[in-house]
Formats: C-alpha cells, structure tokens, sequence
C-alpha cells in the first residue's frame, strides 16, 4: 500500500509550477502551511529530499524531478478516470465528431450512419469528409471522436476496417489506351494527372504525383472522378467508386507494366477510446457492420 497520497503529488506540482507556496496556495485554495506540511510530510514517507530553497523560492532536487515527473503521469491518470467517470454518469454524448477519408466506400458510410440513426436518433452526428492527413490533424487537435484513415497517426492505435483497391483509370477515349500497348511512367509523364489536395492545415502532403506534365489538383474525390470520365486526364480511382463506369466501359484501367493497382488499407482511430461515449462507440459498431454488410472481397 502506497503511504504517499496523489492529493500530496498535487500539491508538490502545484507548488513546483506556480514557483513557491504562497503562490500555488492561491491557485489551489489552500494554506501555505497547509502545502508546506503535505511536502514535507511526502519527503518522510519517501526518506527523500524533494525540494531545496532558492532565495525566496524553492525548487526541485534531482531526486524531486525525477519522482515528480513519474508522479505527473499518475496525476494525469487521475484526472483522466474521473473524466471518464463524470462522462458516464452523465449518459450519453449529444454529438459524434466523425471524420472520413473521402475514399471510404460511400455504400458503407450510408449503411453506418442509417444503423446509428435507428439507434441513436436524437445524438446530432458532424461528417467531416477529409483527404489524406485532413483526417489524422483532426485527431490531433481533438476534433474528432473517430477517424477513418489510411494512414498511420502517431500516437493513437488503429484497428483495421477495409483495403481500398485504386486502379489508374482513363476514359476509353482517351490517348493513353490509343496507345494499345502495356504503358510505363515514361507514358504517363506525358498527360494530365488528376490528383485529390490534402485536406490538412498543417502538414499536407503532396500523395501519388507522378510528376507529370500537366497536373490538375482538386478538393474532392467525386470532382476527380468526374474529371476522369470526361475524358480530362487520368487518375487513380477507387474501384469501389468507379465500378458502374469500370463495368459500362465507360472507364478502362490502364494496361500499366507494373502499379496499376494500388492498395491502402484503412483504419478506425478513436481519439479516446476509453473516455468515448456510448454513441461514439456505436458509431465504431455501425462503421464495423456498415463495411462488413457492403465491402466483402476488398481485401
């Protein structure tokens, strides 16, 4: 059993962060004695020194950043199971933040959201339809509850949910297939790539230009598709998007020698799986069964 209390953490933090303790006294509304007895009765039950005087001040010793620093890990611990607490007491969440990479099968994003919306009517739903990074820098800044993404975010856990097929793709008109024979880089150098723009703010990136000639660059999926199959340039589809067209002839894929196929496995991100809500984690449930019920040979 610890004999070192987290209240006596929060009180050497507080005297560490607002630099003394007739300071942090009045940050956290309690005595300067009151403070000054937590620290030092913490340095007894440890048998370590953790702060020193400086002048009028006091700070940490080596040995008191060090245990404050592994202390402010269970500060923040605390803090987030008594968030996840007041969340459950609470009840349901009034609103899920979704993001989705616009190459998400649109077939399984409509089969999600009418599952949700049977279950959980009155919970408002915000779709941000986002392209590339868009998606991660919204998880990042806290302003979604679940991204769809085929790319990694650096320090959040994903779980598999479908393997989007792209297929450069050309109207069966265009030059490219004119050309009747197996195509390399060299040929599509040569035409007008379509290309879909990062959505991100920050950290965009500039994804599957292959540096040719003339590129056009658009904010949506269904604008490049468009594109495509008048005949405008070529692109990399997904084949989920474009099947009616691929089976109508209307779009041929192009005989590349190598990459005419590319795959992107695509991931389900909570920002916080423990502190989300029953109806964010419905909305995972509806995602899950949405792919399950309309994506089945993708992989």
């Amino acid at each position: 059993m610890s004999r070192v209390t987290l209240a006596q953490w929060q009180m050497l933090a507080a005297v560490v962060d607002h630099g003394g303790f007739a300071r942090a006294a009045e940050a956290v509304h309690k005595s300067p004695s009151t403070l000054n007895h937590a620290v030092h009765k913490l340095e007894q039950q440890l048998g370590v020194k953790v702060l020193e005087p400086v002048g009028r001040q006091v700070r940490l010793t080596d040995a008191g950043e060090m245990l404050l620093r592994r202390a402010r890990q269970l500060i923040e611990s605390a803090e987030a199971l008594e968030d996840v607490a007041g969340r459950l007491s609470e009840g349901l969440e009034a609103e899920v933040v979704l993001s989705v990479d616009q190459i998400f099968p649109a077939d399984a994003l409509a089969v999600a959201l009418s599952r949700f919306s049977t279950q959980y009517p009155y919970v408002r739903v915000q779709l941000h339809e986002t392209v590339l990074n868009g998606g991660i820098e919204m998880l990042h800044d806290g302003r979604a509850d679940i991204a769809i993404s085929g790319l990694a975010a650096q320090g959040f856990l994903g779980e598999p949910l479908v393997t989007i097929h792209f297929i450069a793709v050309a109207h069966r008109d265009h030059e490219l297939h004119r050309l009747e024979r197996t195509l390399d880089l060299r040929d599509l150098q040569r035409h007008r790539q379509l290309v879909v723009r990062d959505s991100a703010l920050r950290q965009s990136m500039d994804a599957g230009w292959l540096k040719a000639e003339q590129r056009w660059t658009v904010s949506h999926l269904e604008t490049s598709i468009d594109m495509v199959k008048r005949g405008l340039g070529f692109a990399w589809l997904p084949e989920t998007r474009i099947q009616d067209e691929l089976e109508s002839g209307q779009l041929r894929p192009l005989p590349l020698a190598a990459g005419g196929i590319r795959k992107v496995p695509m991931q389900m991100i909570f920002r916080d799986r423990d502190r989300a809500g029953p109806a964010t984690h419905a909305m995972a449930s509806a995602l899950q069964g949405g792919v399950a019920m309309t994506c089945t040979g993708q992989e």
